[in-house]
């Protein structure tokens, strides 16, 4: 790219000397001079020359000095770089030139070698201040798409090219939520494209919102489903406490728009949620064409299958214990030990219990549950007890069925 210079001075002869020093680069085309008389002629082709990146001024000229264009180029931009031109020894107005912003200086009578390389660093300097602006630019054009689709955290460090999601991955210690809306798919069979539009938005909308209030990654939507990753792609040391919190919160919400919707009468059915914490391999395996950030691994699959248990279970959050564990002070009751599809061992799980202090609920749950872990015989009248207390608990209800078809114990096998 051509340098575009104008050079300010009221001497008759600097054109020609400058065209003359430089009529080499000029011929390659490296740099293009454009000349002015004095500082109000400056600005004039400033402004009419948006394409200059460098002045070469002198000090002393009619009408506006060399030191009040530089003010008024303080004023009125940040793009341009200016090396200032002044008697020899003359070091108080070097010295004020260099406060107003000037890059460099040369002194009078000038040394036409000196100004070369002067000019040539100068030349330097602006390609690299237009690239940085460039870099900067395309940083905020991608943050401002990016954003759209992908949590705050992710957008910026993709459009900051970070190592985070490089092609490939890498393995980390994660925390993943999955949340899943009952029964929609029959339901959008029966909704207009009206009603439709407004409610999944509305609906993604607010969880999606949830999620970047706890510095979450929404690596995926499909359809009314989130899957929301916690560690990735920044590290986040509280990444469980997170998540727990997180998907507490998203239950909160999607309980609140789920009664919004069926006053307007349409029966959108419960949000279920799974978490569960371990390891994982994130990054965009989606080629160069696509990019899908996203996550693979077991810790993935347990949540997925935890989300899908709440069906059969009559819960709408459960948290796995491995999850559980790593969360200070984390209230949730038992749910039991469930062997979930595709694993060969069972796996502890955990509702969340949002109330604090004395919950009379918890508590009598607790007592059934623990009879149940003992294998207790007293275990069916214990939850029999608490249902007959507590009708709308279909946690309790589940494990009463249970026990009235002849089952005991913590072990729970799933469809």
């Amino acid at each position: 790219m051509t340098a575009q210079i104008l050079v300010v001075d009221d001497e008759p002869d600097m054109k020609a000397l400058v065209l003359q020093k430089f009529r080499h680069q000029i011929r390659d085309g490296a740099i293009n001079f454009l000349f002015a008389s004095d500082g109000v002629e400056a600005l004039a082709m400033l402004k009419a020359n948006g394409d200059i990146e460098m002045v070469v001024a002198d000090i002393n000229m009619p009408r506006m000095d060399g030191l009040t264009l530089l003010q008024k180029l303080r004023e009125t931009t940040e793009n341009i770089s200016t090396i200032i031109v002044s008697a020899y020894g003359d070091m108080s107005n070097i010295r004020t030139a260099m406060n107003r912003g000037a890059f460099d200086f040369v002194t009078k009578p000038i040394d036409f070698a000196d100004l070369e390389k002067t000019i040539a660093k100068t030349v330097r300097h602006v390609e690299y201040l237009r690239e940085a602006r460039q870099r900067q630019a395309a940083a905020e054009r991608a943050y401002a798409s990016l954003s759209r689709y992908f949590s705050p955290n992710l957008a910026k460090q993709l459009a900051n090219g970070t190592d985070a999601v490089d092609l490939g991955g890498q393995r980390r210690e994660i925390a993943t939520v999955f949340s899943d809306i009952a029964g929609f798919t029959a339901l959008v069979e029966t909704l207009e494209p009206s009603v439709l539009g407004p409610l999944l938005n509305d609906y993604l909308s607010g969880l999606t919102d949830v999620v970047f209030a706890y510095d979450g990654t929404v690596a995926k939507i499909i359809g009314d489903a989130l899957h929301v990753l916690f560690g990735a792609p920044g590290e986040q040391p509280d990444h469980a406490d997170r998540a727990v919190a997180c998907a507490v919160a998203m239950d909160t919400y999607a309980q609140s728009f789920c009664q919004r919707w069926h006053c307007k009468g349409v029966p959108l059915g419960i949000t279920r949620l799974g978490a569960h914490a371990g390891p994982a391999i994130v990054g965009n395996f989606g080629g160069g064409r696509f990019f899908d950030y996203t996550a693979y691994g077991d810790t993935i699959n347990v949540a997925s299958r935890l989300e899908a248990a709440n069906k059969q279970l009559g819960t709408r959050v459960l948290v796995s214990a491995a999850l559980a564990e790593k969360v200070e002070n984390f209230r949730g009751r038992p749910v039991g030990d469930l062997m979930l599809r595709g694993r060969t061992e069972p796996i502890r799980a955990f509702e969340p219990v949002q109330i604090k202090g004395c919950d009379p609920v918890a508590e009598s749950y607790q007592k059934a549950f623990a009879l149940l872990e003992a294998t207790d015989p007293r275990a069916m009248a214990a939850f029999a007890a608490h249902v007959g207390n507590y009708p709308r608990d279909q946690l309790a209800s589940f494990h009463l069925k249970r026990l009235l078809g002849g089952e005991n114990g913590t072990k729970i096998s799933l469809d």
